[in-house]
């Protein structure tokens, strides 16, 4: 008798739930069909599906994640990125970049294309190893040592991302050298974005107080009006970067089996060995907002910029404004006695020094463009472009260094050198596309007041496309001159002191550049001249280690020749890269003659899902004189010729594996596993008062993930 009543209960919850059940049936995760579950079955009356943009589909996916309808799995394309380039003109995003191109080369030291010299490891500082100069006008400090890992405001990228998105990214080689990276993202609303990037390298090194401990951190956001003429993007930048300063280590023959500087065999491990200086230390802090807003005034119309990207929208006149409020602070810091010799003599205190750079900076930026331009449909065609601008620079600049007679537990420091001074600087920029095939571009900065008066870049583009299957010619040309750098000319600190008047450098480059995509080909040609060129170097008459701003009387020229090819053949792929380089003045100008690198893998899919790439790669330049590194200043300089030296140069082959299993990028990589072979170990950077060198990291197993996660 009491089955009786479960069954009718039964019978009930079955009929209620029924119609769920029918309502399932026809949906599907298509976004670009019908999904209303009462015209399932009515064919007679079903229209064709209306294609919908890439922001209409992102909109109806967020709408039935919202309304919690059917399962819906987000993948990369549904992300979009930008940054402030792609928005220099017009509003651009594109889909997000998950390939394996270059993933395995995370280390801003080894970039195939633009390699580095340092003091051993990620982290330290580091100088590029080709010619390749600062294209900037207006003030300028002069350090530049650890730039590759600052994280500027124009370096962030802004997303489209109607999911959330998060990426984790994390390299390890045994403790040795660590890369941690987090990027966070999500619309709080349809058109206002929001997020955040969080970087660190704590990498510990081969050797004694390597350990470099970075920070790098920002917020950022981006808005957009409905109507998509007004927007708004902003962040706040954290950097704190630690740098040991060891002065490297007291050994000359630490890669042919001895140890010390005796020249007698040793069992020191290499984390043992002596160091020049045990408690110096730099640190850099950078921290700045940055608020840049524009409005498109009068008509806008549409381009669609190709396959897989989004609408972009294009003004006929804009109206922008750029605020910048940036604080620098670059702090060394020494607690113990030079007893190597790593410094001139001490003009303050030889056993402490408290040297600290303060800039705050604030910039406004203000710019009108006006554009002239016919039907765009897939390509702009005869569209004329005219920015003007205005920019205003504010700078307030402080040296310290620590007054004499202290005592040694006091960090007060004296004021040294301090000025407050503005810059003001028109900007316009000319560009002509005739066609989808032909563009010229002109950009012009003049410094017009203030204390960088008469600094200038004037630089042409013109842009060729001959054919899809021909290729595309760039021709390109520029002059510079710049006011010097302040370490150059006013510099106070516990070990340096330079005060000097010195001529403006200048710049001028002509280059040709082909490029064929169809067959993975690309040669650039570049020359350079450089008038009043700025260096460091120890005098000719000098038996010290004591390095002197100095500039270059006459001309010098550099003569840059690179060329990139790709060969493939089914699933092999040899990637290449070669650089001549020749300059008539290699005591002063001091970069190698040849610089090769090539990449050899295999590509192989496994199971239909694991995409892998199996290879090697080798990197060599040809040897040259190479430079020294001064602590307490961060520069890199030319030892005199009693005192030059060539490092002996050999291959470096590193072997990897790297793959991608949907939203995860992997890779194994066995960086300088040839060593032993043609060498024990290698330099590229002299010791203070020295004949050895800075040594670089050791052969090194690492493994490396990035994880992209969308909801």
């Amino acid at each position: 008798m009491i089955l009786k009543p479960l069954k009718f209960l039964f019978f009930l919850l079955v009929c209620l739930y029924a119609p769920s059940v029918y309502a399932q049936y026809g949906r599907t995760t298509n976004s670009n069909t019908n999904t209303n579950p009462f015209n399932q079955n009515d064919t007679t009356k079903r229209r064709p599906a209306k294609a919908l943009t890439d922001d209409q589909l992102l909109d109806t996916l967020r709408k039935r994640d919202e309304h919690k309808g059917d399962t819906v799995i987000f993948t990369s394309k549904f992300i979009r990125v930008t940054n402030e380039k792609l928005l220099n003109d017009s509003t651009q995003v594109l889909p997000l970049d998950t390939t394996l191109t270059n993933f395995e080369n995370y280390s801003s030291l080894y970039q195939p294309r633009s390699p580095k010299i340092g003091l051993g490891n990620l982290g330290l500082a580091d100088r590029n190893l080709l010619f390749e100069p600062i294209k900037k006008v207006g003030f300028d400090i002069g350090l530049h040592a650890l730039d590759d890992y600052l994280l500027h405001p124009e370096d962030i990228n802004y997303y489209r991302a109607r999911t959330p998105f998060t990426n984790l990214y994390y390299v390890n080689g045994a403790l040795k050298e660590q890369v941690f990276r987090v990027t966070h993202t999500q619309n709080i609303k349809p058109n206002w974005n929001i997020g955040f990037n969080f970087n660190r390298i704590g990498s510990v090194g081969f050797y004694p107080r390597q350990k470099a401990d970075h920070l790098e951190a920002a917020i950022f956001t981006w808005y957009e009006s409905k109507s998509k003429r007004y927007n708004l993007l902003g962040n706040l930048n954290f950097n704190n970067l630690k740098q040991p300063e060891n002065g490297s280590i007291l050994s000359d023959s630490i890669f042919n089996g001895s140890s010390g500087t005796t020249g007698t065999s040793g069992s020191l491990s290499k984390s043992s060995q002596p160091v020049r200086l045990n408690n110096s230390r730099d640190n850099w802090r950078n921290n700045s907002i940055y608020i840049k807003q524009f409005y498109y005034i009068g008509r806008t119309e549409g381009l669609k910029t190709g396959a897989g990207s989004s609408s972009s929208v294009l003004p006929t006149q804009r109206v922008s404004h750029t605020f910048t409020y940036n604080t620098q602070k670059y702090t060394y810091l020494q607690d113990e006695a030079d007893q190597y010799h790593v410094f001139p003599l001490a003009r303050f205190d030889s056993l402490y020094s408290r040297d600290s750079v303060m800039v705050k900076h604030i910039r406004n930026d203000f710019s009108y463009s006006f554009y002239l331009r016919g039907n765009a449909v897939k390509f702009v065609r005869n569209e004329l472009k005219l920015d003007l601008g205005l920019v205003h620079d504010y700078y307030n600049y402080s040296q310290y260094v620590r007054q004499p007679g202290q005592l040694a537990t006091s960090n007060y420091q004296q004021l040294v050198n301090h000025t407050s001074f503005q810059d003001i600087t028109l900007k316009a920029r000319l560009g002509y596309n005739l066609s989808n095939r032909a563009a010229l571009d002109a950009n012009f900065q003049q410094v017009t007041l203030g204390r960088e008066f008469g600094d200038y870049l004037y630089d042409a583009k013109l842009n060729v496309l001959l054919g899809n299957k021909i290729g595309r010619v760039i021709m390109e040309g520029y002059t510079q001159s710049n006011t010097a750098p302040i370490i150059f000319t006013n510099w106070t600190s516990s070990h340096y002191d330079f005060h000097n008047s010195f001529s403006k450098p200048k710049t001028t480059s002509l280059s040709f550049n082909y490029q064929n995509d169809k067959l993975q080909f690309d040669a650039k040609a570049e020359y350079f001249l450089l008038n009043n060129y700025l260096y460091f170097q120890v005098p000719q008459d000098s038996l010290n280690n004591n390095p002197k701003a100095m500039q270059n009387s006459g001309a010098i020229s550099l003569l840059k020749i690179s060329v990139g090819k790709n060969f493939t053949w089914r699933s092999l792929h040899l990637d290449n890269y070669f650089v001549y380089q020749k300059t008539d003045n290699t005591n002063v100008l001091r970069t190698p003659e040849y610089y090769v690198y090539s990449s050899f893998y295999y590509t192989k899919r496994f199971f239909n899902v694991l995409h892998t790439n199996m290879g090697f790669a080798v990197r060599y330049n040809s040897t040259y004189l190479a430079q020294a590194y001064a602590p307490g200043i961060g520069q890199f300089y030319n030892t005199n010729s009693a005192n030059n030296v060539t490092f002996p140069s050999y291959p470096v082959v590193d072997f990897f594996i790297k793959g991608t299993l949907r939203r995860t990028n992997l890779f194994l990589k066995y960086d300088y596993a040839n060593q032993g072979l043609f060498s024990k170990g290698f330099y590229t950077v002299i010791a203070p008062g020295g004949r050895s060198g800075y040594p670089m990291q050791d052969k090194l197993l690492k493994f490396g993930v990035s994880w992209n996660f969308y909801d």
